[in-house]
């Protein structure tokens, strides 16, 4: 592999730090050939999956160098260790001349998504997902108490579908029959040969806890990723042209972890578990895409996750907007910037509930620096949103030192 591709043994000694937490600009990640390497970040909320122990064949640093941010994390040597190091702009190549290699990178980002997700919903509400098909009634439950009828209908639809014997079918059909005739939902059953689909506006594409083996590549509009948990709609994501999605069900043969919803008018080419595998070999760069996005997303879940322990919530929305200005690169200098959500998303960000998450938005437009235009979130400056943050993580940590100075007290 490394004639075919050019790519540099580097070798480290016991102890030496490879890469820093923090770190902008990372252009490069590492496979792992010889040694140990330990993970660590600043903010440690959960622990990696299978530990924070690397060993041969392991890779990191991907996060980084595919998402084009700064590093989430510090890998130091335990031991000596023999590395692979390959540039960003190598990953094509690494593809088509070693596709078990980006499959590897791709499930394990797969795996890893899903568990910080899970992770991140534990956390963030105080609630584990269910995981299975049962999740479809409660979904479609939520939607009818809104009376988002295409939604309910299409949630109700999947859960007699999966689980015709399950203990809430009779209430399902009953409320199904109820809804049917203010309901539009769209493509309740697949078709095969299928590649194109137009999604009108709030049109459910699929719905948590639904088994899926596609993945989506949005080619117009707009797709907002949800998770309902606690009588809650949790905003994860606004996906746009050109963006993937539901790869995680395609990859592992799980049930959806989120619903995708129909933000716009939208249509997105269709890709099943056949297509994929021809694909990782025949289309490297849709397949480095895919690894790119879900880079990103890591990235995006981990700043999630450390949101969590802001215990003050409007330091927590500070914090989601900053994540937010970040992950769309936004300059960070003076200069507006209009969000492409509310304040009713803004509150579903952080995972409060309406009535708390109403008294923190009030707290916040209170900063005649941030203001609500057009339905939108818009900030007049944006160091206004930085220097903020910045106050709110760093009162975190004199709170976090504190506790645990008078832990060891305690001892």
């Amino acid at each position: 592999m490394a004639n075919q591709l050019q790519l540099a043994f580097v070798n480290f000694k016991k102890d030496s730090y490879i890469i820093v937490e923090g770190k902008q600009n990372a252009d490069r990640f590492f496979i792992i050939r010889q040694g140990k390497v330990r993970i660590s970040k600043e903010v440690e909320v959960v622990e990696e999956e299978g530990g924070n122990i690397l060993g041969p064949g392991d890779f990191f640093g991907v996060v980084a160098t595919m998402s084009g941010h700064s590093h989430i994390e510090t890998a130091q040597a335990i031991t000596d260790v023999t590395l692979i190091s390959v540039q960003r702009d190598q990953y094509v190549q690494l593809i088509q001349n070693n596709t078990p290699v980006a499959m590897k990178i791709i499930l394990q980002f797969s795996r890893r998504m899903r568990y910080l997700d899970e992770a991140l919903t534990r956390l963030t509400l105080k609630n584990t997902a269910e995981g299975d098909s049962s999740q479809l009634f409660k979904v479609a439950e939520y939607y009818a108490k809104q009376s988002q009828y295409n939604l309910a209908y299409f949630a109700y639809y999947q859960y007699l579908k999966y689980c015709p014997q399950g203990q809430h079918v009779a209430v399902a059909r009953e409320r199904i029959t109820k809804i049917a005739p203010y309901a539009r939902p769209a493509y309740l059953d697949k078709k095969s040969g299928d590649f194109t689909r137009l999604y009108p506006k709030d049109t459910m594409i699929f719905a948590e806890g639904q088994p899926g083996d596609e993945l989506y590549i949005i080619q117009k509009g707009a797709v907002k990723i949800v998770k309902i948990v606690d009588n809650n709609e949790v905003l994860l994501a606004v996906l746009r042209q050109g963006d993937i999605f539901g790869e995680m069900a395609l990859l592992e043969s799980k049930p959806r972890s989120a619903s995708a919803i129909a933000y716009d008018d939208c249509t997105v080419l269709v890709v099943n578990r056949e297509n994929f595998e021809r694909m990782v070999g025949t289309q490297p760069q849709i397949i480095s895409k895919l690894t790119q996005l879900l880079a990103e997303r890591i990235w995006f879940i981990y700043k999630q996750l450390a949101n969590t322990l802001i215990s003050d919530p409007l330091g927590r929305m500070y914090d989601a907007l900053l994540i937010q200005l970040e992950k769309n690169r936004a300059p960070m200098g003076t200069g507006s910037y209009t969000f492409d959500f509310g304040p009713k998303e803004l509150i579903n960000m952080v995972g409060l509930p309406l009535s708390e998450g109403n008294l923190v938005i009030h707290k916040l437009l209170e900063n005649p620096k941030i203001r609500v235009v057009d339905a939108k979130i818009h900030v007049v400056d944006v160091s206004e949103i930085v220097k903020q943050t910045e106050y709110y993580r760093k009162m975190q940590k004199i709170e976090r030192a504190r506790r645990e100075a008078a832990g060891r007290t305690l001892v």
